[in-house]
């Protein structure tokens, strides 16, 4: 019997964590993976739910959860109601909240019950790609990491096609959510953010010094992160498992609200090469 669990554990910046774990019931040693969703994500977005219990199902603890910034509160953690946190959000949190949520893991009864903390394994999304890449090469209890449409490079992805001196000058930017129709504001502390930290958010850098197993999965009619970047990771590691789907776009033909209990044909796609991928290391 398949079973879900939600806990809310204290974030490094004065916000909570809001985290779910699936997982077969009466079951021991599954191998754990955390998922990281990506920039205007949320752990409950499109199909993230069906593919959390389709590994499960699959004998895995799966675990998800949102990054304290992100937008969403403990109350309303879908979409963002609290765009004061989204605008103050930066990448060096996002690394604090997965260490967070990965110390937990580790204390947790639950996790250590059904879950084998030697087999630990980070997917990450879009941005959360460049999250985990960063995360596996600085903490070496990560055994495995999946990079799912990911991205390459934080400092240009940041600066592209913004005015650097107005952004000082106004202390934020604003980028259009197509979908709620928001206007996310991007305070300057970001820009900041990552310049100062510019040598920890390298992920060519994270990515070239990996000696743990990484699968690369990118669509090839990804209009959002362009499949170059994910030919650039597996350049720079070429170890790595570089998977290309096929006529998949951005989120692997998921989209928000997803409203079947299947997965659509190119994430499932990737769920069955993740599964393979990892149970044969």
């Amino acid at each position: 019997m398949l079973k879900k669990k939600d806990f809310i554990i204290n974030g490094k910046h004065n916000k909570p964590i809001l985290i779910d774990v699936s997982y077969l019931a009466n079951t021991t040693n599954n191998p754990i993976i955390i998922f990281c969703h990506g920039y205007k994500g949320f752990k409950d977005w499109g199909a993230w739910n069906i593919m959390a219990e389709y590994f499960a199902n699959a004998g895995f603890c799966f675990i998800k959860f949102n990054f304290s910034h992100n937008g969403g509160t403990i109350e309303q953690p879908i979409d963002f109601p609290d765009l004061e946190a989204f605008g103050n959000n930066n990448y060096t949190k996002e690394l604090d909240d997965l260490q967070s949520v990965i110390n937990w893991c580790f204390e947790n009864a639950t996790i250590k019950k059904t879950g084998n903390l030697d087999r630990l394994a980070l997917i990450g999304h879009s941005r959360g790609g460049g999250i985990v890449s960063i995360k596996a090469n600085e903490d070496n209890r990560v055994k495995a990491i999946i990079s799912l449409a990911g991205v390459s490079d934080f400092l240009s992805r940041t600066i592209a096609n913004v005015d650097v001196e107005t952004w000082e000058k106004t202390g934020v930017k604003y980028v259009l959510n197509g979908r709620t129709k928001q206007q996310m504001p991007h305070y300057y502390q970001f820009y900041l953010d990552t310049v100062n930290n510019k040598d920890r958010l390298n992920i060519k850098n994270a990515v070239s010094n990996l000696k743990i197993p990484h699968l690369i999965i990118h669509g090839d009619n990804d209009t959002s992160v362009f499949i170059d970047e994910a030919e650039n990771l597996h350049k720079w590691n070429p170890k790595s498992t570089l998977e290309i789907i096929k006529g998949a776009n951005h989120v692997f033909e998921s989209r928000h609200p997803w409203d079947t209990n299947k997965l659509p044909k190119a994430l499932k796609e990737v769920v069955n090469k993740t599964i393979f991928f990892l149970n044969s290391k």
